[in-house]
């Protein structure tokens, strides 16, 4: 178990809300030896959560005996509920660690809060949820350097990697960047699967082909990081040129496939129209 760099008395972790993030969480720091006093408004939650002792009777309750503590609601309005009853309670120097998705200024809002009565926030966006009780989460950290490191043990015994995006809001602001990803790709997947469907494909195969041609999703950051790498230098503006005229052109193809087969393809579309400015300097 890892331990304070000023103390040699282990830091104790708090968990409220169990579900999928919440309960992962607990196991995952039970797991490391960091056994967490938990929180849900159903007590049964803790029930059948590997290694993690029943729900203590309330936030307050909570807040009194936690130095970090993660919260794990569904919503802001959770979240506000929750700080409000968790900063007046908390312990001296407690860092409270929002691992709920929620917006910016939500995430403000709610240090706002916690700094009156001298409690550190930092929003903890967290992926692949489905990971949590495997220590396989990515913990994406915005907020104060001094926080984050009286933070980072407890976030180490949960988390498989913890990247400290920036000042507060940071780490919110980078996971609905990524949310945003998933959820765009899966509308691209949708619009190929429908694609190849009216050609008479069996989408299984189309998931072969990328599953064998793109091992691990290559693809899919090989040109976000290939500008990282080249944008600003000589040979940027061609190489964008070249690899613009592609798009339009494999583009076309798949607009003149779906036009003949009836089907909307309104990702595709959009690609096709704005394809100069996504391949262009940020």
């Amino acid at each position: 178990m890892t331990t304070t760099d000023t103390q040699a008395v282990p830091l104790t972790a708090g968990v409220i809300g169990l579900g999928m993030i919440g309960g992962g969480v607990a196991v995952s720091l039970a797991r490391r030896g960091r056994t967490p006093v938990v929180f849900d408004v159903r007590p049964e939650a803790a029930d059948g959560l590997a290694g993690v002792e029943g729900c203590v009777g309330s936030v307050g309750e909570l807040a009194g005996v936690a130095d970090v503590v993660i919260v794990a609601v569904v919503d802001a309005d959770q979240a506000r509920a929750v700080v409000a009853e968790l900063a007046p309670a908390a312990r001296p120097a407690q860092v409270v660690v929002l691992a709920s998705t929620v917006a910016v200024p939500v995430v403000h809002e709610l240090a706002a809060t916690c700094a009156e009565h001298g409690v550190s926030l930092l929003d903890c966006g967290v992926t692949p949820g489905d990971r949590a009780a495997d220590n396989g989460l990515v913990a994406i950290l915005g907020g104060d350097d001094d926080a984050v490191a009286r933070a980072r043990p407890v976030l180490e015994d949960f988390a498989k990697k913890v990247v400290h995006c920036g000042p507060l809001g940071a780490g919110m602001a980078t996971k609905i960047a990524r949310n945003v990803v998933t959820y765009g790709t899966w509308r691209a997947v949708h619009e190929a699967t429908v694609l190849a469907r009216s050609a008479g494909v069996d989408p299984t195969r189309l998931f072969e082909v990328i599953d064998t041609a793109d091992p691990e999703g290559s693809t899919l950051l090989a040109w976000a990081r290939r500008r990282v790498e080249t944008e600003g230098t000589p040979g940027f503006a061609a190489l964008s040129a070249q690899v613009a005229t592609l798009l339009h052109k494999d583009l076309a193809a798949a607009q003149e496939l779906a036009a003949e087969a009836g089907v909307a393809l309104p990702l595709v579309d959009v690609t096709q129209a704005r394809g100069d400015d996504t391949l262009g300097p940020v």
